[in-house]
């Protein structure tokens, strides 16, 4: 397949409207995408101690040529870091530096540190810009658009945040390229995802390409980072602060985020894999409630083997607790409305909707059947 280059996805939100880049090259061009944005050259950058080794120096040539000068901050890499003694110490490092209003933050790494440094500018003098640079294939598709902001309570996930809109989105697919084998197909999950929930040509076009893509086909990296940059915008833009669709986005995360919070938030389940995870247990309640075809969940299944991923509660290493304890940890997800745990069910693959109205019976039962095949 052929692609050009470089995409470039706009996210129309008026004032607030920014464009994802989409290619290869994008750090040593970070300084003239960058420029226009500032009043004052130089900019503040979080980064976590793993990509700081790895793209650090990249970025601040690509800075450099531009004459923008920068400071950085590395965390330590992990979900742990999502946490408020790492948002207090990254929010009294960019006070030390003197940011401002006018200025920009760069987030520059993985889904925690978007989250985590978007939090840090959303609530920094009430609100200073940032940019994301996404260096892992899940935030290049997912948690680096469309603004969700937050660091995670003992509670749960993501209970504690802001929407926070980037000013502008830069996705170098080559950083991709030292990303661990685990990761990259941890950050697949939140690909496939979307052609489950809303376009099953996606799908279709995944089972074909989506090998070559994790052996390193950069055309199809870059369609299926877009493709997917570009259906996260058309829903944000349409529930931004996730009233009604957007909630689709989170197809498998409750079964998802039950797991990882099963798991303690550690490297026994990267999130992109409980995504996966979730995805299938999501179609297979589907498809018990009548709601799909029953080869359905039997497809999505073959198709994350196929990519050599975690499907299974069986995958996940180490003791898991029993159904009931899963359920009640469902009742922490962000998703509970009025007590009532919403789940994101499928009438077929590329067809997702939101319900409210799921025995829990039904969800006991699947998580049962799953854990005892473990």
């Amino acid at each position: 397949m052929t692609d050009t280059p470089e995409k470039i996805v706009h996210v129309p939100l008026g004032a607030r409207a920014y464009d994802v880049h989409v290619g290869p090259g994008l750090l040593a061009r970070s300084g003239a995408l960058i420029a226009p944005l500032l009043r004052r050259p130089r900019v503040a950058v979080v980064t976590d101690e793993t990509v700081g080794a790895l793209h650090l120096d990249a970025l601040r040539g690509g800075l450099d040529a531009q004459g923008i000068t920068m400071t950085a901050l590395a965390l330590p890499p992990g979900e742990a870091t999502k946490c408020w003694a790492q948002l207090e110490r990254t929010t009294e490092w960019l006070l030390d530096q003197q940011i401002e209003r006018g200025d920009i933050v760069i987030a520059f790494g993985g889904g925690v540190i978007g989250d985590l440094v978007g939090f840090a500018a959303a609530i920094l003098r009430r609100g200073v810009r940032f940019v994301q640079i996404p260096t892992s294939l899940l935030a290049q598709v997912d948690s680096s658009v469309g603004g969700k902001t937050g660091i995670n309570s003992p509670r749960g996930k993501n209970l504690i945040g802001a929407f926070h809109q980037p000013s502008l989105v830069l996705a170098d697919t080559d950083v991709l390229q030292t990303l661990k084998k685990r990761d990259f197909l941890a950050g697949y999950g939140e690909v496939v995802k979307y052609g489950l929930l809303g376009d099953a040509a996606f799908f279709d076009w995944l089972e074909a390409h989506a090998p070559g893509m994790a052996g390193g086909d950069l055309s199809a990296r870059i369609h299926a980072v877009a493709h997917s940059v570009g259906m996260k915008s058309a829903i944000v833009v349409r529930d931004e602060t996730e009233q009604g669709d957007r909630a689709l986005l989170n197809l498998g995360h409750t079964f998802c985020h039950a797991l990882e919070a099963a798991t303690g938030y550690s490297g026994r389940l990267l999130h992109g894999e409980g995504v996966a995870i979730g995805c299938a247990l999501a179609f297979e309640l589907s498809a018990r409630l009548g709601l799909c075809a029953q080869e359905t969940p039997s497809r999505v299944r073959a198709h994350l083997k196929n990519m050599k991923m975690k499907v299974d509660l069986s995958d996940i290493e180490g003791e898991l607790p029993d159904a009931e304890t899963l359920l009640a940890l469902m009742g922490q997800d962000k998703k509970v409305q009025d007590g009532q745990l919403r789940f994101i069910l499928a009438r077929g693959i590329g067809e997702a909707f939101i319900t409210s109205d799921v025995p829990r019976a039904a969800v006991l039962g699947v998580l049962q059947d799953a854990l005892a095949l473990r």
